[in-house]
């Protein structure tokens, strides 16, 4: 019979129970949210609370337009915002991960490095800057002004671009073999490889742009521009917080989210393994 080593079923024992731990208390809020979405405006501030309602308020999420008529503009706008600058951000990650790994030029380690040490700054000191800029170009309440400031990102650049010396040089040396230039080798092979890398770098953006709030409430005046974070804030007026509504609207905010990860969690893991950030 196989001899049991105690010692290390206690060390597994130790590490599941740490890490169901944290992932209890992660999910925790979502399952509070989702039946409080569920409750009436009673049940919502009882104590102890209320996990399961009885019965359902599903009506909840038909009295959001009651509420906020334009929520479906928001998250019209939210898809908008997501999808175009998620479009714009790859474009320009992958041009610039690809001349700072590929391309021999002078000051590009100087450069590279000078952009990466912008992630130091906290973007909050940018927004006046930004804001200003903004309003000489009249962008001031525009889709421009959603997307456009928010097109790079120094983070996706360094992602792609760790990925991107990752590729064997005999690849490169073998493309110009066969007369491949630099723009169709990059499109042609490099893009492909690193699709892991892209992928997460798409779901980090949507998600980033998803949940914005402070920016989109400094840029936008009108409803029509306005994205579904902000949106959050009109259930909450002088008569008080409609929690459930609250909860419900945040549901729908939260939801397409989650789906997103879900669906693209073995990117995200295959991005990681291979972008040299393990350990």
């Amino acid at each position: 019979m196989k001899t049991i080593n105690w010692k290390d079923v206690i060390k597994k024992a130790v590490i599941y129970l740490i890490v169901g731990s944290g992932a209890l208390l992660m999910i925790v809020p979502f399952l509070w949210m989702l039946s409080s979405s569920l409750q009436t405006s009673h049940q919502v501030n009882l104590r102890p609370p209320v996990w399961f309602p009885n019965p359902p308020q599903w009506g909840n999420y038909q009295r959001i337009l009651h509420y906020a008529p334009y929520f479906p503009r928001y998250f019209l706008n939210n898809i908008i915002v997501a999808s175009v600058g998620t479009i714009l951000e790859l474009s320009t990650s992958i041009l610039a991960a690809f001349a700072f790994s590929r391309l021999k030029f002078w000051g590009r380690d100087v450069v590279f490095y000078i952009l990466l040490a912008t992630m130091m700054i906290p973007a909050e000191i940018m927004l006046i800057p930004n804001f200003l800029t903004i309003v000489r170009l009249g962008w001031l309440d525009t889709y421009q002004a959603l997307i456009i400031p928010w097109s790079a990102s120094i983070l996706s650049i360094f992602l792609l671009r760790q990925f991107f010396l990752g590729i064997p040089d005999s690849l490169s040396h073998a493309a110009k073999v066969d007369g491949c230039r630099n723009f169709r080798f990059l499109w042609a092979v490099m893009v492909p490889l690193a699709r892991p890398a892209l992928v997460t770098i798409a779901l980090l953006s949507i998600i980033s742009s998803w949940n914005a709030f402070l920016w989109p409430l400094i840029v936008t005046n009108s409803h029509n521009m306005r994205t579904l974070p902000l949106g959050l804030a009109l259930f909450r007026g002088e008569a008080g917080t409609f929690f459930e509504l609250l909860m419900a609207a945040s549901v729908v905010v939260v939801l397409p989210m989650v789906i997103l990860f879900v669906i693209m969690q073995k990117h995200i893991v295959a991005s990681v393994s291979r972008s040299g950030l393990k350990g």
